[in-house]
């Protein structure tokens, strides 16, 4: 019989989780493509690539999808073209959309591919917008403003919808971003997007901003604005920041896969989606993420960014464990057909939920229980004596023992040849 798990863990999370609850709805925009390709260490996929990332996408429910800025050059037009020709094609739920400078050259290209495809794709035009980045470029105020309201006209008037986007808002001063995000919506723009191009923010710094932003700019406007969320991981908070700015309002957060982008990259896509699911904030409680892992590692081979072995849930230490105590315990719950339970006992993280398991290794912190249960879990005949030798060749090794040579140890111990099943 099951153990009830909720029943066995003091859940402190759940005091104040009213008030981490979103009171709208939940999107997700993948940035991967585009945002996460200015990291100076990726390889641009092949568009047969990110075909693959884009239905992997799909398959974790991703709801939109920057598809890249075709304004940068031929081979992005076609790229984006591409994508947003296999979205029709296959029917996908996932919407495009292209970033685009706040100039005529970049949003045109968006339109054409709207033109060529048939598939409606938003143009996310983006501006600088902090006073050290007006200091540095010197832009005036009035420049702003005109090349925000020029903009975002031509983008409306080619048929597009427009997602406005200022450049390092949280570092902005208030009056600038009223009179930028006022004039976007004030011109057509449906949606806007506050950023963290740096990474400066901090949780209670992003729900000020967002509040400032909802109550003096979108609820006075009288439209119906999409507010989003764009984070960056310069400080280590980018999931927090996403999480705290969807409890203050922002409807989408946009992210990439194992954070790729530029410097140390952007929010986690892969870890927001396991902490909305565990959450329980819907759709993501009770979307298949299973696929999860797949998606990473298709990511990571077409950029050639390497996932770090103690990355949460996808690295390849997420769920292995060698050390004795630990190890004993999640043997104790498998022992009870418990797989909640086995997920549980040291994890934070349920690994079924992932399409992934606990696993027992044997190394020179192991017990005599982790060479039990890999042996039966090989379905090797368990003796005192195999045991014993396993569990010496750990104890004198300097890490985890590899199969084949815990293979050679049971050769050994065995006097037959042994092999483990395919």
């Amino acid at each position: 019989m099951s153990a009830n798990v909720s029943e066995l863990i003091y859940d402190w999370n759940r005091i104040y989780a009213q008030s981490m609850i979103p009171a709208g709805r939940v999107l997700l925009n993948d940035e991967s493509l585009r945002d996460g390709l200015q990291s100076p260490s990726v390889r641009d996929p092949s568009i047969e690539e990110k075909i693959e990332i884009l239905h992997l996408m799909e398959a974790i429910g991703i709801n939109m999808l920057d598809i890249g800025l075709p304004g940068a050059g031929p081979r992005a037009q076609t790229h984006c073209e591409a994508l947003a020709r296999e979205i029709g094609r296959a029917k996908l739920k996932i919407k495009p959309n292209c970033a685009a400078r706040t100039h005529q050259n970049d949003i045109r290209p968006v339109a054409e591919i709207v033109e060529a495809t048939g598939v409606p794709v938003e143009a996310a035009t983006f501006i600088g917008s902090s006073p050290i980045r007006r200091y540095t470029e010197d832009w005036t105020d009035d420049f702003l403003l005109r090349t925000t309201e020029n903009a975002v006209k031509y983008a409306v008037g080619l048929g597009l919808d427009v997602m406005y986007v200022t450049e390092d808002t949280t570092r902005c001063d208030r009056e600038t971003i009223k009179r930028l995000y006022s004039t976007a919506i004030s011109c057509g723009a449906k949606a806007i997007v506050i950023c963290d191009t740096t990474g400066h923010a901090t949780p209670m710094g992003v729900v000020a901003l967002m509040h400032f932003v909802i109550d003096e700019v979108v609820r006075p406007s009288g439209e119906k604005i999409r507010v989003e969320w764009h984070g960056h991981c310069d400080r280590g908070l980018a999931v927090a920041n996403s999480l705290a700015a969807l409890v203050a309002g922002a409807e989408v957060v946009h992210a990439t896969a194992i954070g790729i982008g530029e410097r140390v990259g952007n929010t986690q896509m892969d870890q927001m989606l396991v902490n909305l699911k565990l959450m329980a904030i819907e759709p993501w409680a009770s979307q298949d993420l299973t696929k999860l892992k797949e998606y990473c590692d298709a990511v990571s081979k077409a950029t050639g960014v390497p996932i770090p072995k103690n990355y949460p849930v996808v690295g390849d230490d997420a769920f292995r464990t060698g050390t004795g105590v630990h190890a004993a315990a999640v043997i104790k719950a498998y022992r009870k057909k418990d797989d909640m339970l086995a997920d549980s006992i040291y994890s934070g993280v349920p690994a079924h939920f992932f399409g992934m398991e606990q696993v027992i290794e044997i190394g020179p912190m192991s017990g005599k229980s982790n060479v039990q249960y890999w042996l039966e879990k090989h379905e090797i005949p368990v003796t005192d004596e195999l045991v014993d030798r396993i569990f010496q060749r750990a104890k004198e090794s300097d890490r985890m023992l590899t199969d084949e040579e815990i293979m050679e140890t049971v050769t050994a111990a065995n006097g037959v040849k042994a092999e483990l099943a395919s």
